[in-house]
């Protein structure tokens, strides 16, 4: 197989990666959303927060038969490499899955990177591909997905209620883009997912600093992703105390993702988790009535969280295994 860089800019290249993973996934994760060469691209030029992956394609003369990214950041994790691999169901078996998770830790080593991490949906052949070349299971997490037509709205509204006597110390803040005045504060509460758990997994803390805040805006708004933030003040304080957020695909409007929800500790115990998220359902109802489903991830073992979600309706939908070697 010859593995040759992917680049982003190449229309023609980007599609034939897209329906790679898309004919993959159909085979591993029929409930994974299919991937448009717009979403695709828009990932691999803007990353999730402008830190960009390194992508490959593998050819068996002219036939895109293999997809993989390499991941690095610069922020944190400077020791790590996360890898993904994709080959087409109709040429699995001839070794160029092998070739290009090989070829993607060589890139790695060569950036200084000593420790790699990959997934796989529990319960598929890529479980034994990522074992069998010496990655071990270190984490798992759920996919849950709440159908926005099945969605109790009166439910809801009680929920926010409830949640609402519990944080009456609390004022509700929406807005997409940061306020400028509130970026440094926002950067320390965000750094509170470092709280959730990572199982086994040998991760260091992320690092959130406004910059880094202002990066993950830009990538939403270059890769045409509306975002919704809703924000918990501290009335008596003025501090941020929790925070969620969803994008919805501008390409795709039917389909909307959840990003980070975090309490700051100090603020713990007020059902603030649940608040910022009800809240942010219903303002989602408010602005986009054409979604029809909400994603969301959670480590398994994020008890708390799972709790919160199907409080509010998601159903789990699969188990994705995280290893690392």
């Amino acid at each position: 197989m010859d593995i040759r860089p992917l680049d982003p800019h190449d229309d023609d290249a980007v599609a034939a990666a897209a329906e790679l993973i898309t004919a993959a996934d159909a085979v591993e994760a029929p409930w994974q959303h299919p991937t448009t060469p717009a979403r695709l691209q828009g990932v691999l030029l803007y990353g999730f927060d402008l830190e960009t992956p390194t992508p490959f394609l593998g050819y068996d003369g002219e036939r895109v038969v293999a997809f993989g990214a390499l991941h690095l950041s610069e922020w944190d994790n400077r020791d790590l490499g996360w890898t993904e691999v994709f080959v087409h169901p109709s040429y699995r078996g001839r070794g160029h899955g092998a070739a290009m998770l090989t070829h993607l830790e060589k890139v790695g080593s060569e950036a200084e990177r000593h420790s790699f991490g990959t997934d796989a949906w529990e319960g598929t052949p890529g479980v034994t591909f990522v074992e069998r070349h010496g990655y071990e299971r270190r984490s798992a997490e759920i996919l849950r997905r709440q159908h926005l037509a099945e969605l109790d709205r009166e439910a809801l509204d009680g929920i926010h209620r409830e949640a609402s006597d519990f944080a009456r110390d609390y004022e509700l803040l929406r807005f997409p883009a940061v306020p400028d005045e509130l970026l440094a504060s926002f950067a320390g509460l965000a750094g509170s997912i470092n709280d959730a758990p990572l199982d086994d997994l040998d991760i260091e803390d992320e690092v959130y600093v406004p910059q880094r805040v202002r990066d993950y805006e830009e990538s939403a708004q270059r890769r045409e992703m509306t975002l919704y933030r809703v924000v918990a003040g501290h009335r008596a304080s003025g501090e941020l105390a929790a925070h969620t957020a969803v994008v919805v695909d501008r390409h795709r409007p039917t389909l909307a993702f959840q990003h980070d929800t975090a309490v700051a500790r100090p603020h713990r115990g007020h059902r603030l988790g649940l608040l910022v998220k009800a809240e942010l359902l219903r303002w989602l109802l408010e602005a986009e009535p054409q979604v029809q489903t909400v994603d969301t991830w959670n480590a398994e073992s994020n008890h708390h969280m799972i709790a919160v979600n199907e409080a509010l309706g998601y159903r789990w939908t699969a188990r994705e295994l995280s290893f690392q070697k």
